[in-house]
C-alpha cells in the first residue's frame, strides 16, 4: 500500500507564453476519498488535470502520484491511474467492446480475466446491450458512459475525472456520482473530480476551489458551507467567488 497521498502537488506553476494558467497550485488527495476540483471555465482545471495525468509538466513546483514522479516511473504510475478526459477519445468506427478489448491490452489484461473485466464495468455502466454496437452509432451520452467504463477495466488505483458528466442525463449522472463515491468509500480509490458543476461534488470529501490558477480554498464542503453561512456548495461557491457555477444540463 502507498503510504502518504496518492496525488500530491506542491507550488505546481504552469504558463503559455505570457498566460499563467497555474499559479502554485497545492493539492493533494488521499486513498478512500473523492476530492472535487471545483472552478470556473477557464480557471485552469483542464491544465492542472493534464499535469496530473502526465501529457505535460509543470514549468516548477513537484507533482508525485504513489510517492513516484513521471521522470522516474511514468510506466509503473500509469499502471495505477484511470483517467476520463474532457474531450471524447474512443474509436468511433470499431465496436464498444473493441475500444475495451484494445484498452485492456495496453494494460496486459488478456483473456477470461479481461472478457470478464469488460462485463463488469460494462454492468456498472449500464452499457451492457451496447457492447456490439460500432462507438459512432451512440449518443453523446453513451460515448461518455464507455470512456468511464474504460477508466474502470484496469481496476486504477486512482481515478482522474475531467468533467465526466458532460452528455449525461440527470440519472446517469447520480449514477455516476454514487458509483464513484462507493469506489472511493468502500474500494479505497482515490478520485480528482473536476467540474464546474457544484452539485456533482457536493458529497466530496473535500473541495479545492480553483480560481483563475490559484486554490481560492481546500476544505470540506462543509466546512465552506459554514464560512459562508449557506446551505448548499452552489450558494457557497457564489460567495466565495462571486460568481455562479454552471448548473447540469437537462438532457
Amino acid at each position: 500500500m502507498t503510504a502518504g497521498p496518492f496525488l500530491s502537488l506542491r507550488d505546481v506553476t504552469k504558463s503559455y507564453g505570457s498566460k499563467q494558467a497555474l499559479r502554485g497550485v497545492t493539492l493533494e488527495v488521499n486513498a478512500g476519498e473523492v476530492v472535487g476540483l471545483l472552478g470556473p471555465n477557464g480557471a485552469g482545471k483542464s491544465t492542472l488535470f493534464q499535469i496530473c495525468a502526465g501529457l505535460f509538466a509543470g514549468d516548477s513546483g513537484s507533482v508525485s502520484l504513489f510517492g513516484q514522479d513521471y521522470r522516474s516511473a511514468s510506466s509503473a504510475i500509469l499502471r495505477r491511474i484511470g483517467v476520463v478526459f474532457q474531450s471524447r477519445s474512443l474509436d468511433a468506427d470499431i465496436s464498444v467492446r473493441a475500444n475495451l478489448r484494445f484498452h485492456g491490452g495496453l494494460f496486459g489484461i488478456w483473456g477470461a480475466e479481461l472478457r470478464a473485466r469488460i462485463e463488469a464495468v460494462a454492468e456498472t455502466m449500464e452499457i451492457t446491450d451496447l457492447l456490439l454496437l460500432p462507438v459512432r452509432e451512440l449518443s453523446g451520452g453513451n460515448q461518455r458512459r464507455v470512456e468511464i467504463a474504460r477508466a474502470l477495466l484496469s481496476k486504477p488505483d486512482l481515478l482522474l475525472l475531467d468533467e465526466p458528466s458532460t452528455g449525461l442525463d440527470p440519472a446517469s449522472r447520480q449514477r455516476l456520482v454514487a458509483t464513484v463515491r462507493d469506489l472511493a468509500e468502500t474500494g479505497g480509490k482515490a478520485v480528482l473530480w473536476a467540474t464546474h458543476i457544484a452539485e456533482e461534488v457536493e458529497g466530496a470529501a473535500r473541495i479545492v476551489l480553483l480560481v483563475d490558477g490559484r486554490v481560492l480554498q481546500d476544505a470540506p464542503p462543509a466546512v465552506l458551507r459554514q464560512q459562508t453561512g449557506t446551505v448548499t456548495l452552489t450558494d457557497a461557491y457564489i460567495a466565495l467567488t462571486g460568481s455562479e457555477p454552471a448548473a447540469p444540463s437537462p438532457d
